[in-house]
């Protein structure tokens, strides 16, 4: 049984990228799978492959249902089609559009074929992982979760130069500090 691996990266950075190794028989909706799992994207959306060549051009569509859209050619569905019925060549390489609205665009290129399964893997497997991908709904820190906002809070009552001295102009008396204080502890409430 013969072994694909894709590599999959984002049209705009190919240094980010992810590959996969699947075995032949194995449809394009695992793949769709895969590589959703291999960005950390939902599966909440519309998603379309596209047959290419060397030159990226959008070539027979294999999808993932049949969408409200003008077709030239109906197109193959991801469930029924599987990955080696597909390979016209050793190079062979697909478009991978995620989100309609968003237009998330991968690049997936064959990059290896082998005729030996590990067979203590189950496939579709991710085998590398390179660069920080992006994230599906905006940007996310680096520490995810564990992230916290701290707000900044300056006390901007005491007039200075702006070089982090106090000036003798700036410096409070007891009385004016205390007048502040008072002021400060008034609420909405005295209005």
């Amino acid at each position: 049984m013969a072994i694909l691996k894709f590599r999959v990266y984002l049209e705009e950075d190919d240094a980010v990228y992810r590959d996969i190794a699947i075995k032949h028989t194995q449809h394009f909706l695992d793949l769709h799978l895969t590589i959703l799992k291999a960005y950390e994207f939902d599966n909440k959306h519309q998603a379309t492959f596209y047959r290419s060549n060397d030159a990226w051009q959008r070539g027979r569509e294999i999808s993932l249902a049949v969408y409200e859209k003008p077709y030239v050619v109906a197109p193959l569905l991801m469930a029924e089609t599987t990955i080696g019925s597909e390979i016209k060549d050793p190079n062979q390489k697909f478009i991978y559009v995620y989100d309609f609205d968003k237009n998330w665009v991968f690049l997936v290129a064959l990059i290896q074929v082998s005729k030996d399964e590990n067979t203590k893997l189950n496939y579709p497997v991710i085998t590398r992982i390179e660069g920080i991908g992006t994230q599906q709904y905006g940007t996310k820190s680096l520490l995810g979760e564990k992230f916290a906002d701290i707000e900044e809070k300056y006390d901007l009552t005491e007039a200075g130069d702006g070089f982090g001295e106090e000036s003798d102009a700036a410096e409070n008396t007891d009385e004016e500090e205390e007048n502040a204080e008072d002021a400060e502890g008034q609420g909405l409430d005295d209005f």
